[in-house]
């Protein structure tokens, strides 16, 4: 997904970078709005496309920076902006950009956009890698969203909630019709904030022994906790060690994972010898 504007028409959006372009003006507004950005701060927006956002993030924030990965939008972009001394239009993948680099020392860093359905979740656990911005706007596919703030025991609980809302809050702010774009995706789509917990409860080694755990169960999603404690080639306990992790977080050993809490993932994770 990406933004569309004025001149809607002028630029045939490409299936192979995830192009549907938001038209819906009152839309881009209240996308707009849901980013909780101050003079002082600093905004980037990823895939501004035709800039239907950019035109309404322009000179609200000490500095705007511009990540778009298309040759034709980025080029125009730079045209329409290269002389603000507020705007930075930046032609690259924002999986390959250090998005905090971009910042100021000392500036609290915003994110937004609406990005390409088909690399959601790198993108996503992209920005959420060490330092994190104080705040990330997405517009996402809406079973996606529905999977970020899924809570435990729901059907659509899995890897990706506990991987987000073990550093985060979560919250789905409001869904988007599929006619506001052009072309009309096959899907509705939803906008999502993802606020980073400041300062996060967890090391840097706990968080990869936590995404280590999490990736393990949710692979064996069926099994019980204790036969994939003992069994997964990444975890490998024995049968004294589950018993003694479950006596210290308190868990049931024949329980499953989409049962378990962010929180008690976490308990667990720090549990493990």
């Amino acid at each position: 997904m990406t933004t569309g504007g004025p001149g809607e028409n002028r630029h045939r959006a490409k299936r192979s970078l995830g192009q549907n372009f938001l038209i819906d003006a009152n839309l881009q507004r209240k996308i707009v709005r849901a980013v909780a950005a101050d003079r002082d701060d600093v905004l980037v927006e990823i895939g501004p496309g035709r800039g239907a956002l950019t035109r309404h993030l322009i000179g609200r924030t000490r500095r705007l920076v511009l990540i778009e990965l298309d040759d034709l939008l980025a080029a125009r972009l730079q045209d329409q902006y290269g002389d603000r001394a507020d705007v930075d239009v930046i032609h690259a993948d924002v999986l390959a950009t250090d998005v905090m680099a971009l910042s100021e020392p000392g500036a609290r860093t915003h994110v937004v956009g609406n990005i390409p359905y088909n690399i959601t979740t790198p993108i996503l656990f992209h920005l959420l890698s060490r330092p994190r911005p104080a705040d990330i706007v997405l517009m996402v596919q809406l079973e996606v969203a529905q999977r970020i703030v899924a809570a435990s025991g729901t059907r659509e609980y899995g890897a990706l909630a506990v991987g987000v809302q073990s550093v985060a809050e979560v919250d789905l702010l409001f869904r988007v019709r599929r006619g506001a774009f052009r072309p009309v995706p096959r899907v509705d789509s939803a906008v999502v904030r993802v606020t980073p917990r400041s300062p996060c409860q967890l090391t840097p080694e706990e968080e990869a022994r936590l995404r280590n755990l999490v990736r393990a169960l949710f692979q064996w999603r069926r099994k019980q906790l204790a036969k994939t404690l003992r069994d997964h080639p990444d975890l490998g306990l024995d049968r004294d060690e589950v018993e003694a992790v479950a006596a210290a977080v308190g868990f049931d050993p024949s329980d499953r994972p989409e049962n378990l809490s962010p929180e008690a993932f976490i308990r667990l994770a720090s549990a493990l010898p």
